[in-house]
């Protein structure tokens, strides 16, 4: 697969030039790079970045997709939800996701329950005031979409029936958990746009300060990402392992902070498992006090056991989350598993890795 039209393409291949050069000066046999974003895999697979790529220099796709990170237990406790008769709503992409059983919302829709597919929390809200029944909003996402549930959480006028299944993740305890993981070995971490924009340059510098690793804010543009790969492999070459930001166009060092503080407003971090990781400290959000009204779980009394649902045998959902296996690897892939007939979360979002190869054609 070679690199699509694009009015940038000679500078593209001028950058994959330095790349080379770069990685001959590195003198390392093998450099794992890993990024955490849904979006950079899309344009990698679609763009062909990786075959532009020295032999020995990967990057490796990681859990930058939020829908493939929701556990099979919250899927689980939004069809307890819609079981009960509760309207429940979420983005298109959560759909198909199987829970513990294998069954998915989509699957409830077609058995009567009253689930609807909305653009945001907003349309949710809407659908609440309009019907006025029980409604709960499975409220998905990293630090991107979260500032939107706080928002709508923020609201007194809010309708009475309606309350939130939060499921939110937060990206950079998620990235700790992968430094501190030894079977892991990442040399270098391309960082999300979209959530580095919400939080800023400085929960990254935490990062590299304990674990001694070089990470780079990457836009989306196929460009992007290359000088990604290029600004960690000179940090690599230089011994250098702080954060440098080639997303300056978008990104500030601070951050967004009136999102910040919406957040703030509504929130805790609280401790939360990730599919395919165990318990990450710290890497969910609950819902402060002044907001628990809004909390579906304390509402209908939600106690689903910890470990409800596991996963299915032979997909290997959980390894390509880690970094620990290419989509291609898992003997369900394209076979067992489409998405069409998803088995594992991460064929069913636009933004899960196995449905990105699929779509492009990586068998």
């Amino acid at each position: 697969m070679s690199l699509s039209p694009h009015p940038d393409r000679a500078l593209a291949g001028k950058i994959a030039a330095r790349i080379a050069s770069r990685a001959r000066e590195l003198g390392r046999p093998r450099v794992r790079l890993m990024h955490v974003c849904g979006t950079h895999e899309d344009t990698i697979q679609k763009h062909g970045v990786r075959s532009l790529l020295p032999e020995g220099v990967e990057i490796i796709p990681g859990p930058g997709c939020p829908v493939c990170v929701t556990t099979a237990r919250e899927i689980d406790e939004a069809l307890a939800l819609a079981d009960r008769g509760v309207v429940v709503t979420t983005f298109g992409d959560l759909m198909k996701v199987p829970g513990g059983g294998g069954r998915s919302l989509a699957r409830a829709k077609a058995d009567g329950r009253d689930v609807r597919v909305v653009y945001s929390i907003y349309d949710a809200v809407k659908i609440a005031r309009a019907s006025g029944a029980e409604t709960v909003h499975v409220a998905v996402g990293f630090e991107t979409t979260a500032p939107s549930t706080a928002s709508v959480l923020a609201d007194d006028g809010l309708p009475a029936g309606f309350s939130v299944l939060a499921c939110h993740r937060l990206v950079p305890p998620a990235l700790a958990a992968l430094m501190a993981d030894p079977e892991v070995r990442i040399d270098g971490f391309i960082e999300p746009g979209h959530v580095s924009a919400i939080i800023g340059l400085r929960p990254y510098e935490e990062l590299s300060r304990a674990f001694r690793v070089p990470q780079v804010v990457a836009g989306f543009e196929p460009q992007d990402v290359l000088m990604g790969v290029l600004m960690l492999l000179t940090m690599l070459r230089d011994g250098e392992s702080g954060v440098r930001n080639e997303y300056v166009r978008v990104v500030s060092p601070e951050g967004n902070g009136r999102a910040l503080a919406a957040m703030a407003a509504a929130f805790a971090p609280c401790d939360v498992a990730w599919r395919g990781f165990p318990v990450i400290p710290g890497s969910g959000l609950r819902l402060l006090p002044r907001v628990a009204r809004r909390d579906a779980r304390e509402r209908f009394g939600l106690r689903l056991p910890d470990d409800a649902g596991s996963v299915p045998a032979g997909c290997l959902c959980p390894e390509v989350l880690k970094g620990k296996a290419y989509p291609d690897e898992c003997p369900l892939f394209g076979a067992d598993c489409t998405p069409e007939h998803p088995v594992g979360a991460c064929m069913v979002s636009s933004e899960g890795s196995c449905g990105i190869w699929h779509r492009y054609g990586a068998f």
